[in-house]
């Protein structure tokens, strides 16, 4: 019976560790989560990087740009210092036929700054439109921030 009393007595001695194994279960499930989604983000930007180091034949050509001015009317530029007026149904047509011959020809949209920006976003509508997979916009460099870096140049 001694022995019987002494162990109800006794304390349980407690334990000083940690048990991780809950943890280790969260973070493989966190893990998964992260490998399943991961592939889904798109965070990059989109490049065409060159198939091979060899030189294209073809030339150079110049690239469409379609103006939006102040007021909202649309301009055409294909070939440098050929600036025509065109209305949207004309833009969709001539840009349609352009990369219907030439898929690879850069398009950029330049909008004056005093344009409203519902005409631009129409212009990039209309492009998408006349099957133009890539559009570029156009702007230029800030004067002020332009002089502060070549002033920190000297």
């Amino acid at each position: 019976m001694a022995g019987i009393t002494a162990r109800r007595h006794r304390k349980r001695k407690l334990k000083a560790e940690i048990n991780v194994v809950p943890y280790i279960d969260v973070m493989l499930v966190l893990l998964i989560i992260f490998m399943v989604t991961a592939p889904l983000l798109n965070l990059g930007v989109d490049i065409d990087l060159p198939q091979s180091n060899a030189k294209s034949i073809q030339e150079k050509k110049d690239p469409v740009i379609v103006s939006v001015d102040a007021s909202g009317n649309y301009f055409l530029t294909v070939k440098a210092g050929s600036n025509e007026a065109v209305t949207a149904e004309m833009l969709t047509a001539k840009v349609r036929g352009i990369v219907s011959q030439n898929p690879d020809v850069a398009v950029f949209v330049a909008g004056d700054a005093k344009a409203n920006y519902q005409k631009v976003m129409d212009a990039l509508v209309l492009l998408q439109g006349a099957n133009v997979k890539k559009v570029g916009l156009m702007s230029q460099p800030d004067q002020a921030t332009q002089g502060r870096a070549n002033q920190g140049r000297r």
